[in-house]
């Protein structure tokens, strides 16, 4: 719920970047609050009380949906995309600092990615 929070705080943030668990956590709990709306909607018959919710949280939406397209170190832009914009929201942010930011994992330079891989592995074997 942290993750949802924080993206309405920045609702006009559109400069930085976004984790794949901000994103992805923001995704989720807009998809069960528009799902609850809906119910509640339907209950007291004014079927458009989601449609007020998405109307609030669009600014937010493409505003998470451009700072995860800049933790791949891709243009805002790639949103429009229908597929590849997908593709890159499930992809790793790019280690360490890229165009648009420091790495919000906190993750220094090139082969960053390596640095979840166990101390005992012997590399030349």
């Amino acid at each position: 719920m942290n993750y949802y929070l924080s993206v309405i705080k920045n609702y006009a943030l559109f400069m930085g970047r976004a984790r794949r668990s901000e994103y992805w956590y923001f995704v989720l709990f807009n998809t069960i609050i528009t799902a609850i709306l809906v119910i509640i909607g339907l209950a007291i018959h004014f079927p458009s009380l989601n449609t007020i919710y998405s109307l609030a949280v669009l600014i937010p939406s493409i505003a998470v949906g451009v700072r995860r397209m800049h933790d791949v170190n891709k243009s805002g832009w790639f949103i429009l995309i229908p597929i590849y914009n997908l593709i890159l929201a499930c992809t790793d942010g790019t280690a360490g600092d890229n165009n648009y930011g420091p790495d919000p994992k906190g993750r220094e330079g090139f082969g960053a990615a390596d640095y979840e891989k166990p101390f005992d592995i012997d590399p030349a074997n």
